[in-house]
């Protein structure tokens, strides 16, 4: 293979379009992201970062850039993930990651869980609103769990997010229409074990990762027992990490299956993170899907899934670049 030179984009700072502490805590781990991967990389190519503005395609063009790895959530808009691929696509740059797409379906959660409900994906049943004047008149089975339709990494699911009456509901969607893109959604909160699963590769060549289970029995207990915005930030330490997950064979099989089956059904490219609930059936429900999941060394969560399947930091990235190389036939070159 030739010396590919590759170039990490990133968005600009989003605390200035989401000014809170999810916006200020995506900022800084993205940073730490850059450098970790940058290093990586230019172990074995020549690598730049730039953040991605308004000359983003002339500096890559200019830096004759093969391959870009894609870092970008997109700062503002119902199709932020979308938005640097599909100006990839069009200037003819390779890049990591899924297709525009693949990254609108996966970030609407709206959209992603229409498509699982029809392909027959256990996922919970939901509503969506655009104000409260909608829920007014309509009986709920709390608990309801409230989100926003196009956020990740558990931005606007916070602990107030589960709802237990009426009342609260008003409050909280009241709150997060102020705050996210309308509409907002109200899921079913499905009791059981959590967990999330990393699925890598393309087309015949999909591979998953071990799964990763999510214990919250050590957290406080006056702490809902879901990974919300909280949980993940203030209590990773008393959060218990298993993976391999603690399951029955049978159990393991069936959630890597519907893994699968959830990442082609959305046209995931490269790699993936599944999120599930394990009700108390042993049924797995797909609650979404992160089509760019954080790569923070030592701290996202498909890191430590490649870390139990034998990948080492180096080696998860490698594998993320080297299932775009093949993809778009550049190691051919």
């Amino acid at each position: 293979m030739y010396n590919m030179k590759i170039g990490i984009i990133t968005d600009k700072p989003r605390a200035e379009f989401l000014p809170t502490e999810e916006g200020l805590l995506e900022d800084k781990q993205k940073r730490k992201t850059v450098k970790q991967l940058k290093e990586t990389i230019s172990k074995k190519y020549d690598c730049i970062n730039l953040v991605f503005d308004d000359n983003a395609i002339k500096r890559l063009k200019g830096e004759k850039v093969d391959l870009v790895f894609n870092l970008c959530n997109g700062i503002r808009g119902n199709s932020r993930l979308s938005q640097l691929p599909a100006m990839l696509e069009s200037a003819g740059i390779p890049y990591t990651s899924s297709s525009p797409l693949g990254h609108g379906l996966a970030q609407d959660k709206i959209y992603s869980g229409l498509i699982f409900k029809k392909l027959g994906i256990p996922t919970p049943n939901f509503i969506y609103v655009y104000n409260i004047d909608e829920i007014k008149d309509l009986e709920f089975n709390f608990p309801v769990l409230v989100k926003p339709k196009n956020e990740g990494s558990s931005r606007g699911i916070h602990e107030d997010s589960l709802v237990f009456n009426k009342e609260s509901l008003i409050k909280i969607i009241g709150e997060q229409l102020k705050t996210y893109n309308p509409p907002i959604m109200i899921t079913k909160y499905i009791e059981g074990k959590e967990f999330t699963v990393g699925v890598m590769g393309n087309s015949d060549n999909i591979s998953v990762l071990p799964i990763l289970e999510i214990d919250f029995s050590n957290i406080p207990n006056h702490l809902n027992k879901f990974y919300s915005f909280e949980v993940k930030v203030h209590y990773g330490e008393q959060t218990k990490y298993y993976v391999p997950a603690r399951i029955k064979k049978e159990t393991e099989n069936n959630i890597k299956k519907m893994a699968v089956k959830a990442y082609k059904a959305l046209n995931m490219r490269d790699y993936a993170r599944i999120d599930f609930r394990l009700n108390e059936d042993n049924i797995p429900y797909v609650l979404e899907i992160n089509s760019l999941p954080g790569l923070m060394k030592g701290h996202s969560d498909l890191c430590k899934m490649a870390g139990a399947a034998g990948l080492n930091y180096d080696g998860l990235v490698m594998k993320i670049v080297n299932n775009a190389v093949k993809r778009y036939g550049l190691d051919e070159n």
